[in-house]
């Protein structure tokens, strides 16, 4: 059974960037925004999104890996505050873009596409993250075991871990992020284009 479980979470986590589209195409088929919900919800979406682009300056390219990957454990930057930035970024770009694109929804409507669309996500993350976890435990042992003690799983600490191991390098940003940025891109242009229609 434990076997099984794990190809399950094996199979979930190559494709989540497949599972987590399915919502955001909820949004861009379902929503009505308005000037209103677009002026607070991008500026919420583009923080998850800086949030995402630090995290991916430490954690590098292998972000993008259809399995999990780890050549180190990174537990500086963002990583010395939350064990998933990551995640916590995917998921303040969708509250964003949950909230920028269902303004003009009426609110049943929009209390239904918004919570269906992060439920989904919590979803997809409440099989990923165990799933990525049992990895580093496997591979880094008590030192992940300490790291895990020390820093939480989703909600970020006030105060940095004192013991950090990584660096951030820029360069691997453009590169781990292209489909990121092309996703971003993409829902904007919906977004606008939906607003010149209402």
């Amino acid at each position: 059974m434990k076997g099984k479980s794990a190809s399950v979470d094996a199979f979930v986590f190559a494709r989540r960037g497949a599972l987590l589209a399915i919502p955001a195409v909820a949004l861009a088929a379902l929503g009505k925004p308005s000037a209103f919900s677009i002026s607070v919800g991008l500026p919420i979406a583009f923080a998850g999104e800086a949030i995402r682009a630090w995290a991916v300056g430490y954690s590098g390219a292998t972000t993008r890996s259809d399995a999990v990957e780890a050549p180190a454990l990174v537990t500086a930057g963002p990583y010395a505050y939350v064990r998933n930035p990551l995640y916590v970024g995917n998921f303040v770009t969708a509250v964003g873009f949950a909230v920028a694109f269902t303004g003009a929804n009426s609110l049943p409507v929009r209390a239904a596409i918004v919570t269906g669309s992060l439920a989904a996500m919590l979803g997809v993350y409440a099989v990923i993250v165990p799933h990525e976890e049992a990895f580093l435990r496997a591979t880094f042992g008590a030192a992940f075991d300490d790291y895990a003690g020390r820093v939480p799983r989703v909600f970020p600490a006030l105060e940095p871990a004192a013991e950090q191991s990584g660096s951030y390098d820029p360069s691997v940003i453009g590169k781990a992020e292209s489909r990121t940025f092309i996703t971003l891109g993409a829902m904007l242009a919906v977004l606008a284009l939906k607003a010149l229609q209402a």
